[in-house]
Formats: C-alpha cells, structure tokens, sequence
C-alpha cells in the first residue's frame, strides 16, 4: 500500500455536505417538497394581503369573499397601501345607566368616560394590556360598521356587534360603585376634530358630535360571565 492510500485511509469516509445536500435522497426529497409548500403558503398570503389593502380592482370584486375568508380575523389589516388616512378624530364612548337602589327606587347616573379609563390605563405604560388599547376602540368600530345612522342593525352582524358592546360596557361598569345593580343602560360616542396646527391655514370645526345609542334593558347575557352566572336582569 503506497503513502496515498495510507492518507485515503486516515481520511475516513467523505463527511455529508451541509443543508439538505447532507441528508439521504428521500429526506432530500421530503425537505425540497416542504420547503416549496412553505414557498407557495408565503407567496398566497403575500398576494391575499396586497389584494385585500389594494384599491377596488376586477380580481377584488370577483375573488373578495375569498380574499376576506383567507384575511378574517386574524390577518386583519387596518390601513390602506396606497391611500394612507391617519385618524384625525378623537372618538369617546361613554355611558351612563339606571341603577335601583335598594329602596326600589330608580336613579340615572351621569355620563362614564370609558374611553378616558382606557387612556388612564395606557398612558405611561410600557407594555399596556390589548383589552385597554383596543377592546373598546375596536367593539365601537364594529358596531358602527354593523349598524346604520339611525343604530339600526344590518343584519345578524349588527345583532352581534350590539351585544358585544352592551357586555363590554357591563363588564367596565362593574369596577364603579353605582349604589346597586345596573337595569338600563344608555351608550353614545363623542366624537372631536383634532385641531389643526398652527402653521396650518385649514379650518376645523372641533365641537363636538354625538351618536347616542337608545335605553338597553340589560339581561343575564349582558352580565360579566353571561348567562350561566346564574344572575338575573336585576342583578341579583
């Protein structure tokens, strides 16, 4: 045996390349084919993604219940790719209630800024809670899309949106001291133009609009825990 096959022996076998190259042909094979599904999985939602914030297009028309299935809820996107609108309101919802007191007697409270607990909440937090941030803000959202100018629902959708905003408002009024169980309860938002800057020649009208909801009776379902607390419409 000559000096080279003595070094081909103290070398040993090849060793594997790196990556896939390194792995045997079928988990070559199951790895190249994962890696396309993952591809292809990338590239879909990519392109839903661009359609669902793009302007209103053919494919958008034709293919949108497909895109909102692909979208809703959890890749929701809430702002616009080519038509950037920053909010330029300041929206409050509050409410007041009608609480029986344990005479029998009935008083209405004033008007709860709810959306000023959740500013309290947030403002000189670090790492402020989704339920402050965005729990109110988005339900109000919500039904004011589900419902037209005069609070009536559109559909099943609106009949949804009402109640989730009526168990917000009653889990956020449970931390208040009202003098006794909640029977009504009555919702609006104030809603405020931000001013503009100084160095700015538009005028804005900053008074103050309402939309102000009618009286809700409130139910068990409205009650923190729903209706299996086993709480009835007096609170009881």
């Amino acid at each position: 045996m000559d000096s080279n096959d003595d070094e081909a022996v103290k070398a040993g076998p090849p060793r594997p390349g790196p990556g896939i190259a390194g792995l045997s042909l079928p988990y070559q094979i199951v790895a190249a084919v994962a890696l396309a599904v993952v591809g292809l999985v990338a590239c879909v939602h990519v392109g839903m993604v661009f359609l669902h914030v793009a302007p209103s297009n053919t494919v958008t028309k034709n293919q949108g219940k497909t895109i909102d299935a692909w979208i809703y809820p959890e890749f929701e996107q809430n702002w616009k790719l080519f038509a950037p609108n920053p909010l330029q309101q300041n929206i409050a919802v509050q409410v007041r209630a009608e609480v029986e007191s344990s005479g029998g007697s009935t008083t209405t409270t004033g008007w709860i800024d709810l959306t000023a607990q959740d500013g309290r909440a947030v403002q000189g937090n670090p790492l402020p809670s989704h339920v402050d941030q965005n729990e109110l803000r988005r339900g109000w959202d919500f039904f004011v899309g589900a419902h037209d100018n005069k609070n009536r629902p559109n559909g099943l959708r609106g009949r949804l949106s009402e109640s989730y905003v009526r168990r917000i408002v009653m889990l956020r009024l449970e931390s208040h001291d009202l003098g006794g169980p909640v029977k009504r309860m009555q919702v609006r938002s104030v809603t405020t133009a931000v001013e503009s800057p100084r160095w700015s020649q538009e005028k804005v009208d900053t008074r103050p609009s309402y939309r102000v909801c009618p009286w809700w009776t409130v139910s068990a379902e409205d009650l923190p825990g729903g209706a299996g607390n086993g709480r009835t419409e007096a609170g009881e």
